[in-house]
Order: structure tokens, then sequence, then C-alpha cells
């Protein structure tokens, strides 16, 4: 394992875990991981997960200023629940921008896995800015990514990225228990 890979996963490690505690320091963190994540995964011609990366950069800068402004008084982001419409609206779009990106990446790339990169890509974008919109749900969308992206990293030998989603999947579940709880202790107000 290059040294490279070394600081993305201890980067990609402590912002997850930052993620998880609804610290804000999660951002520029992450913003560091995600550019070296991609540069490493470019060179394993999963393009789509690549490009996800350059799409982290700019979804964590939105994460960053929104987390800052929706702190409560007790210096802790506000979580909030996603309406049915907006599962709908989400899941729907995650399912069209899967079919015509894998598509694309199997017709004109020579990307590794074209499908399955793109829906873990996909889901991921999702995800991230459900997590800066400060939905507890982006936690279920990161449990379903990191799970699939374990084989498919072990598929192509990056056995510490690999490892690395097996801790993701861990803290994924622990931001889900967290920020449920933080969004029961919030009361209806939440909603």
């Amino acid at each position: 394992m290059s040294p490279v890979e070394w600081i993305a996963t201890a980067l990609g490690v402590l912002c997850v875990a930052l993620g998880a505690r609804r610290s804000v320091w999660t951002f520029p963190t992450a913003i560091g991981s995600v550019s070296l994540f991609g540069w490493v995964v470019w060179r394993q011609r999963l393009y789509s997960d690549a490009a996800l990366q350059g799409f982290f950069v700019v979804a964590n800068l939105y994460g960053w200023v929104n987390w800052r402004r929706s702190r409560a008084a007790a210096g802790q982001v506000l979580v909030r629940r996603m309406t049915k419409v907006e599962w709908m609206r989400w899941g729907g779009a995650a399912v069209v921008a899967t079919a015509l990106w894998g598509g694309t990446m199997s017709r004109w790339t020579d990307a590794a896995y074209p499908w399955w990169d793109a829906g873990t890509a996909v889901v991921s974008m999702v995800a991230q800015v459900l997590m800066a919109e400060r939905k507890v749900e982006n936690w279920w969308l990161w449990v379903a990514v990191d799970a699939a992206l374990i084989p498919l990293y072990l598929a192509k030998g990056l056995v510490m990225f690999a490892a690395l989603y097996v801790l993701y999947l861990a803290l994924s579940v622990a931001g889900l228990i967290g920020w449920r709880r933080a969004l029961r202790d919030a009361g209806p107000a939440a909603l």
C-alpha cells in the first residue's frame, strides 16, 4: 500500500468518525481524504468512483457551510428526517442516474465493473447530499454503499480500501444510531 493510500485511509476514518459525532470538522477532513482517494481509484480504472471523489469535494464544501449555519445553541448540528416525497424523488433520481452513468461507463470506457461502480457512486452522491442537509437517512445509504464496496475493492485487489470500508460500515451503523438518538432527543420539531 502506498503512502497516499495510507493517508487517504487515515483521513477517511477520521472524517466518518467526526461525521458520526456530528462534528463540522468532518468536512475539511473529508476533502483531504477524497482528493487522495480519487487519485488512487483513477489509477485502478474505477472512473465513476474517481469522478465521485470530485463531486465529494464540492459536496463537502456545501456541507461545511450548511452545518456551520445549523448548529444549535449547544453547538450540536441539528438533524432532520426525510419526507416520503423526498425519498421518492431521491430514489427515482438515483435509479435513473445509475442507469445513465452505468450505461455510459459500460459502452464508452474500459471501466472495471461499470454498473457496480456506477451504482455505488450514485448512491454515495445521494448519501453525501443528504448528510450535508443533515438528513438522518443518509446513514442507511452509507451502510448500503459500504457493504457493496467491500467486495468491489477486494475484486480489484485494494485490500486496505476494503478493510477501510469494513470500518466505514461499522462507523456508519454508529452514525445511524447516534443521529437517530439525536433526532429522538430533539422531539417533534426535528421532523
